[in-house]
């Protein structure tokens, strides 16, 4: 009877440690200096590829976007100050992958952030605070993938920088520099 009880609970260990050893090496797919696929949509950027190394349960991908933003003022009137420089901006997104989606411990992600919000309120860099000032564009300098499994617990970090600033479309992959861990 001892002898089964320790079977069991031995079986039991290495179900445990196996899932979890198999969540710790979750990676990019495409070798050591791969980074995602990245397209600047004007007040938004999308991340795309592919996670392997996956363990068993739901995963959430997260992204965290920096940019500089241009911005036009509008007074009362309709008349507007264009190429308002705001401050940087984060903006933020998600996607939520159940594991039945998962196959052999990998799945694609396409996560996008969300649109800044605009008009920026009290118009801080128009003349004064009667004016409306809107984000009309995003040229992003950096973001950060994160990639959990559970929710909650952390697997992937993979922060990406881009040099120059993008523009709408494409990012170039010779523009995109990354480091995971």
């Amino acid at each position: 009877m001892r002898k089964g009880l320790a079977f069991l609970a031995a079986i039991g260990l290495t179900v445990a440690l196996t899932s979890t050893a198999l969540a710790n090496s979750v990676h990019l797919k495409g070798g050591p200096n791969a980074a995602p696929a990245f397209t600047d949509n004007g007040l938004t950027l999308n991340a795309a590829g592919e996670l392997a190394g996956l363990g068993f349960g739901d995963v959430l991908v997260k992204i965290s976007a920096v940019a500089d933003p241009t911005a036009a003022c509008t007074n009362n009137g309709g008349t507007q100050a264009p190429g308002q420089n705001p401050a940087p901006v984060t903006v933020t997104g998600s996607e939520s992958i159940p594991a039945s989606e998962l196959k052999n411990g990998n799945t694609p992600f396409s996560v996008t952030t969300n649109a800044p919000a605009t008009p920026i309120a009290g118009a801080p860099d128009c003349p004064n605070p009667n004016w409306s000032e809107d984000i009309t564009d995003m040229a992003f300098t950096s973001a950060t993938i994160t990639v959990d499994q559970p929710a909650g617990t952390l697997v992937l970090t993979v922060a990406c920088t881009f040099s120059p600033a993008t523009t709408n479309g494409a990012v170039l992959a010779g523009n995109v520099n990354c480091t995971s861990n």
